[in-house]
């Protein structure tokens, strides 16, 4: 953190619920672990509610236009996501930590901090952008290469322009582009490990073996705000 900075990121929330996020490249199983993760709250009784980036009525719409049309510029697309995480936070995620509920993101505004800064943007200039985030309580971060990323989104879709960084003129070929943006995107990721304490999970391990570790570290985090599972 950059002296002169004052970012709720590095302090302890005083809300009532929790916030579990989980962070990591496509194809690292993030949002299959999330899902299962809130059945299995839900099964036990608890109060969940889940969200994902980029997901707000107010913007998303807008967001997904300005995307077929590869109209954005980097900065632009980092406002455009800035935005549309501050109308969910405030609709969404600290009306429901105030009501006590588990709030599980898909994504917080470390994808941002890897993507946007993977992308040219200035580092110190993002994380000040999202300064009224609040800290979460748990983040997961899902490690995995890009070059295997690749193959498990390939098996289903082809990399979509942005998510390639064929923006960035990386390279010609969208497959080699995106395991080149995606690879820069993992060095950020890396970084925040240690800025913002987020908890690094293999994320080339089996669905039931992952399963396991994220309930252990969402359990031990629920002790800590007196809920027993």
């Amino acid at each position: 953190m950059q002296e002169g900075q004052d970012l709720r990121l590095f302090e302890e929330h005083n809300l009532k619920g929790t916030l579990i996020c989980v962070e990591g490249i496509d194809g690292s199983g993030k949002s299959t672990q999330l899902s299962i993760l809130r059945d299995w709250l839900k099964s036990k009784g608890l109060d969940v509610i889940h969200t994902e980036w980029n997901s707000s009525e107010l913007i998303s719409q807008t967001t997904k236009k300005a995307k077929k049309k590869n109209l954005l510029s980097p900065r632009t697309f980092s406002l455009l996501h800035a935005v549309d995480f501050a109308d969910r936070l405030e609709q969404i995620i600290i009306p429901a930590m105030k009501a006590g509920f588990i709030v599980l993101a898909d994504r917080y505004v470390y994808t941002a901090f890897a993507r946007d800064v993977a992308r040219g943007v200035d580092k110190d200039w993002v994380r000040n952008m999202y300064g009224f985030a609040i800290k979460p309580d748990l983040t997961l971060y899902y490690s995995i290469n890009a070059e295997t990323s690749l193959e498990r989104i390939c098996s289903n879709r082809t990399p979509s322009f942005y998510e390639a960084g064929m923006d960035l003129k990386l390279s010609n070929n969208p497959y080699k582009s995106y395991v080149i943006f995606q690879n820069m995107v993992n060095t950020e990721y890396l970084q925040m490990v240690d800025e913002f304490g987020l908890v690094k999970i293999d994320a080339q391990q089996s669905i039931h073996s992952k399963q396991l570790k994220m309930r252990e570290y969402v359990t031990n985090c629920l002790k800590k705000k007196g809920i027993n599972i």
